[in-house]
């Protein structure tokens, strides 16, 4: 990513105050944590995924491209099993490394395939992050939210434990309706 995009998301890190919580699509599916491994939380921001992945037991990886929401992080992190990086994310990453991984709120397209070959055999992806239904928040950019059933066509040589995407079918004040979330397992 450019220097205006880092500084950007600097910006916004910097300003924020709140303590960083974990996505939804971990926090209900914890059960599939496994007991041990290595974790990635990609594009972590200010690390909520990885802080309750290392409190899980999880050796955890944390990688985003600014510098104010790893500080963050590292002060937080102290004395866990958790080390996080300044990276540009979309540089690539390692094949075969990483039992558990977590994307959240985050969207390139061309990484789907090096997040696939980054999990280890039998390795998780948990991922959520919007969709197309405008709901007020989020990307206004039409490029940075999924289309429908996106998450299923971009993740399909991966096992799929979980999927949730709900559209505006029904009560559409109701739940989560501009959001997917997927939890797949690389099967070999």
């Amino acid at each position: 990513m450019t220097p205006p995009e880092q500084a950007k998301w600097d910006k916004r890190y910097q300003e924020n105050s709140l303590e960083p919580r974990a996505a939804r699509v971990l926090t209900d599916n914890l059960h599939l944590l496994p007991k041990h491994g290595s974790a990635l939380d990609l594009a972590c921001g200010l690390g909520g995924n990885a802080l309750l992945l290392a409190k899980h037991g999880l050796y955890v990886e944390a990688w985003d491209l600014s510098p104010v929401a790893i500080d963050k992080l590292t002060l937080r992190a102290t004395g866990m099993t958790l080390t996080a990086h300044v990276r540009d994310v979309v540089a690539g990453l390692p094949q075969n490394r990483f039992d558990v991984i977590v994307v959240s709120y985050f969207l390139e397209r061309r990484l789907a395939p090096a997040i696939v070959d980054a999990l280890r055999p039998d390795g998780l992806l948990f991922y959520q992050t919007f969709n197309q239904n405008q709901c007020g928040r989020g990307p206004g950019n039409p490029a940075y939210r999924l289309a429908d059933n996106e998450l299923l066509r971009l993740f399909k040589p991966l096992s799929v434990r979980y999927y949730r995407e709900e559209g505006m079918t029904g009560d559409s004040a109701q739940a989560i309706r501009d959001e997917a979330l997927l939890v797949a397992q690389k099967i070999l």
